[in-house]
Order: C-alpha cells, then structure tokens, then sequence
C-alpha cells in the first residue's frame, strides 16, 4: 500500500508540474470536518494543506462539530464558494448523501475521507479499517489468549466501526469456538467520545463484577475511555486496543496500561487527500486516479478507493513513531521511567 500512496503522490507532483500559475489558482477545494476538536484531525489538516498548496490550490473549510444538519448546511456553503472539489470526513454516512447528490448535480467531485459514504459517485480514502481491526485484536489476543473480553465499538453512524468490528471477530473467532475467550459486553459509543466509552466500560464492569481480562477498544479516545474507567477500579494494566497514534494513547502503550495503538499515519491520508483533490478538480476520472481499486460496501455498492497500510505499534516497536517524527521521545515518555525503548 505504501507504492500506492508513493504513486497517488508522485502522480500528483508530476501533473502539478504542468500546470501553470494562473490555472492553479482557479482550484479551491473545500475540506468538511465532522468533528475538528478531534487531535488527529489537526495532523490530516496540515497535511492536506500542505498537498494542496503543492498542487496550486486554495483550501477552506468548515466544522459540523459532530452535528450531520450542520454538516448538511457547512457542504452547502462550501458549495456556495464555488469549490472546485470537496473532501468530507461525514459525521452521519447516509445522512451526508443529499450533499453527494448537490456536489454531484453541480459536476463536483466528492471524496470520502476516512469513513465511507455509500454513493458510488464518491471516491473513498481511508486506511485498510477491517485490517485495523484485525491488528488490534491480534495485539490483544498475544497479550491475553484467555478470559473475559468487552468490544468498545465506535459510532454506530459510522461505517468504520462495524469495519473494525467484522476485522476483530475475524481473529477472535477460533478462540471463541475454543470457548478460550468469552464476551461478556459489547458497545457502540456515541461519537466515538471518551466519555461515551468510559461510561459503557464501568456499566459493563459492574454487570460483570469486575471480571474481565482484555478490551477491544476501536481507537485511541475510546481507548482512554476504557482506561480511566479499569483505573478507577484498580485494573489498570489489562490488555487494551486503540488506533490512531494518538500521543495520549502511545504514552499509555510506553506506561503499559494500553497494548497497542493502530498507527495510521494521518500525513499520508492528508497528503493523499490533497493530491487525489486536486487530480479530481483537474477532470480526471476517479477510475483513473493512481493507485485506485474497486471497493464493494456494505450497502452492495462498488466504489473507487484507495486504501492505505496501517501499522500497529505495542511496546516492542515505540522507537518507529519516534524515528518518523510523528511523536518527540519527550512526549513518548514522559512519566516512564524503566519502560520501553526508547523509554528505558
């Protein structure tokens, strides 16, 4: 996935090559957040900006702040701006799809970013979810091969939660039917919030008096959520999935109270974003977008994607976020003293 990214890249920089100055500015792509306060969302901004402006085009944006009727309403403005191409992170994926349909009257193009919107005349950029889904299961699996197990799911308004989902039962199912590993409580969390998650976590504690050995969190802040919530119960330690690198979340795989933290490098999705904006923008077709594949969605939709590689990172692989910069060993490691490398 890492050549499909590099020519979604270098196809980018090749065609902005030939376009001159004047043409460049004429190319304004509108981004619509779903919830920005989100800290990764910070990390694809810059990124994508960043691709955008190499490809000679302006960028503007809104935030639906977890609202889809604001959302509905900030796309309609952003077309109202007269945007060349819109990306749009969908906070409701079918809730969102009037704004596909008006993008796609007005002959703009439309990707989905990182969560799916059922309309095949999207282009959907995400990582691989059901991938995600399967290392965090594994990580936690190696860490705990028994016992009782709780599934924190994400929302249940986004698509990537019930990807993640179907990744994780993939690889616990032999242990299942082995009748080694037994769930004994299952949430979505709304909005992917930490505070949702922690709630679920201590109703689900308590439903079970405190018997449980290792959680499948979905991402990073759901994962906190867990955390605090076995913390306050003296339980602090048990095995516990995440993904999206976030630096809270890879501080806690460096203190041993998370096992691991999908790491979707968030620059490579942004800068991806940009290019594939801007190529779309220029006319071409989303079949002929570099690296591009046929998706089939749940919905029995096909759909030109392009999907990235994710990389787990436990304990045994914390200098790799360090080496790419993504996070200071000062942010990695404060508060550990005798842990990891580069923590030891």
């Amino acid at each position: 996935m890492k050549k499909i990214l590099g020519a979604v890249l270098a196809g980018a920089v090749a065609s902005s090559a030939f376009m001159s100055v004047a043409t460049a500015q004429d190319i304004t792509v509108g981004v619509s957040w779903s919830n920005f306060q989100e800290e990764r969302w910070k990390t694809d901004e810059a990124a994508m900006k960043s691709a955008l402006e190499a490809g000679g085009a302006a960028y503007i944006s809104t935030d639906a702040q977890s609202s889809s009727a604001k959302q509905l309403a900030d796309v309609e403005s952003l077309m109202a701006q007269g945007v060349d191409a819109l990306i749009v992170l969908a906070q409701d994926s079918e809730a969102i799809i009037p704004a596909v349909q008006a993008a796609a009257d007005e002959g703009v193009p439309v990707i989905a970013y990182d969560r799916l919107i059922e309309d095949p005349r999207a282009f959907y950029l995400t990582f691989d979810n059901v991938e995600v889904g399967r290392m965090q299961a594994r990580a936690v699996l190696a860490a705990q091969p028994e016992g009782n197990y709780v599934m924190i799911k994400g929302s249940s308004a986004d698509p990537n939660a019930d990807f993640l989902r179907g990744g994780q039962q993939e690889v616990l199912q032999d242990a299942i039917d082995a009748g080694k590993i037994k769930i004994v409580g299952e949430a979505y969390t709304d909005g992917w919030l930490p505070a949702n998650a922690q709630r679920n976590m201590e109703q689900i504690l308590t439903a079970n008096d405190n018997n449980v050995d290792a959680v499948v969190a979905s991402n990073d802040g759901t994962a906190g959520g867990v955390v605090a919530a076995l913390t306050a119960q003296g339980m602090e330690g048990l095995p516990v999935s995440g993904q999206d690198g976030d630096h809270a979340a890879l501080n806690r795989v460096a203190k041993g109270t998370q096992t691991v933290s999908v790491w979707k490098d968030a620059r490579e999705l942004g800068k991806a974003a940009g290019s594939i904006a801007v190529a779309l923008a220029k006319g071409t077709a989303m079949g002929d977008v570099d690296g591009a594949i046929m998706f089939n969605t749940p919905g029995g939709n096909d759909m030109n994607a392009v999907l990235l590689a994710p990389v787990p990172v436990t304990k045994d692989n914390l200098d790799a976020v360090v080496d790419a910069g993504w996070i200071s060993k000062e942010a990695l490691c404060q508060g550990v003293s005798g842990g990891p490398s580069p923590c030891n």
